[in-house]
């Protein structure tokens, strides 16, 4: 990578080496394997003394460039490429905690996350206690001498809750921990968590790194050290991308910037609008001066993301009438998309949660989560508005 050039120039131009045919756009490796010149070849690749290709499980040179491409926009040493978010953040987790270690997390995370917390680790042994985003005295008095690590979301998923990354680095140091950071949210563009000293980035790209919600994936990343056990694990477990998978984030990631600043510029206006309509109970978005947290989203952030969170006076009932008069946006769970996306966390995404576990959560009854996407923003607010007045 040349560090002297800007974040748009490095998602663009860093690629695999072309093949004999001199491809300008670099070819879908579709195929399990790879063959070797020489019986002496094949041993050394195995032994890892020499660089090359065994497997696809293992490597193949799209993931390759991919996760060569992203480290590179997120100032991480090195990553893996994996088939969804979840297999990063289960990954980034069973990469370092063992039975008898604890987790400290926060409760407002991503609904799934969450169940493999309690779920799934809870009975391998590994304990966990979920603290106040918000309150950092809560954070460090659950901190027990088992403890192993951090992990959280900045923005969190749904309700926008920010931590800050200096101050929760620090906290790790102090007591030897590791931090793994969801920064799926603001991806690369607008905030790099590892500068803070965040040990583990993981990201599901099928969000904004895609952008077209065309695949499902994932990545982790951080230093080499830290990686080379995500990647022994990678290759036993199998959580393999695809090649034409790995082949689509790639040129996705040519156009992250440009589109990350429509879909941030799109949702502060919508913000402003439902900021100032008179049927909305609240809303939240980072770069809004009423968020808690405004300065610290101002600082670090580059922009205040495509996420927009807000509840309409009436609750429930008042969110599903609205949800069901939308023309334009689509109904659907997923996020990062170049269409505006809309979904009632409650009985969505959280909704394998208890009703307390959502309240402790901050998430209310009538919360709607948007992503805001590429069209017109005009038309995007249009649409909103009807639905508002009609419901």
């Amino acid at each position: 990578m040349n560090k002297t050039r800007k974040f748009e120039t490095n998602a663009i131009r860093i690629q695999a080496q072309r093949s004999q045919h001199k491809e300008h756009s670099v070819p879908v490796f579709e195929t399990s394997s790879f063959v070797f010149n020489s019986a002496e070849e094949a041993r050394d690749v195995f032994a890892e003394t020499v660089d090359g290709n065994i497997y696809t499980r293992y490597s193949n040179p799209n993931t390759d460039e991919y996760i060569k491409k992203l480290c590179a926009l997120e100032g991480a040493e090195d990553g893996i490429a994996t088939s969804s978010g979840m297999a990063a953040v289960f990954l980034s987790m069973i990469s370092v905690l063992q039975p008898g270690d604890h987790l400290l997390v926060p409760r407002q995370i991503f609904g799934t996350t969450y169940l493999l917390i309690t779920q799934v680790l809870s009975r391998w042994g590994i304990s966990h206690t979920f603290v106040n985003i918000n309150d950092t005295d809560d954070w460090e008095k659950h901190i027990l001498p088992t403890t192993k690590m951090i992990y959280a979301e900045t923005p969190a998923n749904p309700g926008l809750e920010l931590i800050d990354l200096k101050w929760l680095c620090k906290l790790a140091e102090k007591h030897g921990l590791y931090v793994v950071i969801d920064n799926c949210f603001a991806t690369p563009y607008l905030q790099n968590p590892i500068k803070y000293g965040v040990d583990m980035v993981i990201h599901s790209a099928t969000k904004f790194i895609d952008g077209q919600g065309r695949t499902i994936s994932g990545a982790v990343l951080g230093s080499k050290e830290t990686i080379n056990e995500v990647r022994t694990l990678s290759r036993i477990i199998g959580p393999t991308l695809s090649p034409h998978s790995a082949w689509l984030l790639s040129k996705s990631l040519e156009t992250l910037a440009v589109r990350m600043d429509r879909h941030c510029s799109n949702a502060m206006k919508l913000a402003r609008y439902l900021e100032d309509n008179a049927h909305v109970e609240w809303v939240k978005y980072p770069y809004l001066s009423s968020h808690p947290q405004y300065k610290l989203a101002k600082k670090q952030m580059e922009l205040g993301g495509g996420l927009v969170t807000f509840e309409l006076k009436g609750g429930i009932k008042r969110a599903m009438k609205f949800l069901n008069l939308l023309r334009l946006a689509s109904l659907t769970s997923n996020l990062g998309d170049t269409r505006t996306t809309i979904t009632h966390p409650p009985t969505t995404t959280h909704s394998k949660l208890t009703a307390k576990e959502r309240k402790e959560s901050g998430i209310t009854d009538g919360m709607i989560r948007v992503s805001v996407g590429l069209e017109n923003v005009d038309d995007i607010i249009a649409d909103f508005d009807q639905a508002i007045k009609k419901s």
